[in-house]
């Protein structure tokens, strides 16, 4: 590839304050040796965004360039990276490389650990610079799109590993967001018996429905139910991917005794947990944070063929000059599962978006 011109732009999804995403020119990144340059071409948004844009991310800091859930293809490789034109997924992960995580094998919780598109700059843009060594490539002829799924699905495959399945388990997923719907799709996959769905907005539990997870009705108290339903004293593993205190109170009363809770999202506050029925059931509460390198190729290997049916789930796609309107949907009470945007489309300029008052944020990485 030619070299570029220290003035060389490109254009990119800019956070400049709290409800304001501005789409316009930024300098072309610079490629340091041993790092890769990427052509993007479609970024996702997740509950971590929506935290940015509100203002309400405890770390990120304007003018930022967003988005951390990246798929593109090389452009300018080098000895370590996979060669030009291969499509890859982005491994977002900036670890310390000091701290006691670091130094034996658990980057993933790093005690200083930043991402791409939080902590520094992100991949809504035409163009991501990133370290050699942190990209999957994507077997040829996964869709773009779905490739898209890779790094929040690798959030479920690492929450599901934390559980430990061995199959034939019963599962209880708090959560019909994105992740807690990936997280009951590996779960399926990973050999549990029965798969249940606990979410109050009707537009994602008839996602739930649609994806074969029976699903808790609206307004009742889920471990009672799914106790009465199943016949049993609670879910032999439970995943809370809604963050909500809600949710938290009842988490020790939906497993069973000796059964397993894993907290996925993350919670914004200090919440009530009832930790005498923890350790009355000798119960297993595991925090689950990101990923590891392992998960992601996980995930990556998951797309091919579509095992999960990760094609069926509704995803709606924006240019980036539309990236206003794009997080506008991503917060709507009828949000689809997924919202792109696809960083070749040409750009239509810039809108302002104003943030609801609601900003509690699942997933904060």
């Amino acid at each position: 590839m030619n070299a570029v011109s220290r003035d060389a732009t490109m254009r990119a999804a800019v956070w400049t304050a709290p409800g304001h995403i501005d789409v316009r020119d930024v300098p072309y990144p610079r490629v340091p040796d041993g790092w890769l340059l990427l052509r993007v071409e479609y970024g996702g948004i997740c509950g971590t965004d929506l935290s940015i844009v509100a203002g309400k991310h405890p770390r990120a800091a304007a003018p930022l360039v967003l988005g951390h859930e990246i798929v593109g293809t090389v452009l300018r490789s080098g000895a370590d990276g996979p060669p030009v034109g291969t499509r890859v997924v982005a491994e977002p992960l900036i670890s310390c490389g000091r701290c006691w995580a670091c130094r034996n094998q658990e980057s993933h919780v790093c005690r200083e650990l930043e991402l791409f598109g939080i902590d520094a700059a992100g991949g809504l843009a035409d163009h991501m610079a990133v370290p050699a060594d942190r990209v999957v490539p994507v077997q040829p002829g996964v869709p773009v799109r779905r490739a898209a799924w890779a790094e929040p699905l690798a959030v479920a495959v690492h929450a599901v590993a934390r559980a430990q399945m061995r199959g034939g388990e019963s599962v209880l997923v708090f959560g019909a967001g994105p992740i807690g719907i990936l997280v009951a799709l590996v779960a399926r996959k990973a050999g549990a018996a029965r798969t249940v769905v606990v979410e109050q907005k009707a537009s994602r539990r008839k996602i739930a429905v649609d994806c074969g997870f029976e699903t808790v009705p609206d307004g009742v108290d889920p471990a009672t139910w799914f106790r009465s339903t199943h016949g049993s004293e609670g879910a032999d593993i439970v995943f809370d991917a809604a963050g909500h205190p809600d949710v938290a109170g009842v988490l020790p009363a939906s497993a069973r005794e000796t059964g397993t809770i894993v907290l996925v999202a993350v919670y914004g506050d200090p919440v009530a947990l009832d930790l005498r029925a923890v350790c009355f059931g000798e119960q297993r509460l595991l925090g689950s944070r990101v990923y590891t390198r392992d998960d992601l190729t996980e995930a990556v290997a998951l797309l091919p063929d579509d095992p999960l049916g990760l094609d069926r789930l509704p995803v709606a796609v924006f240019p980036l000059g539309d990236a206003t309107a794009a997080f506008r949907a991503a917060r709507a009470d009828d949000a689809p599962m997924k919202v792109l945007l696809d960083i070749a489309e040409a750009s239509t300029g810039t809108e302002v978006f104003t943030s609801p008052s609601d900003t509690r944020t699942g997933h904060m990485r």
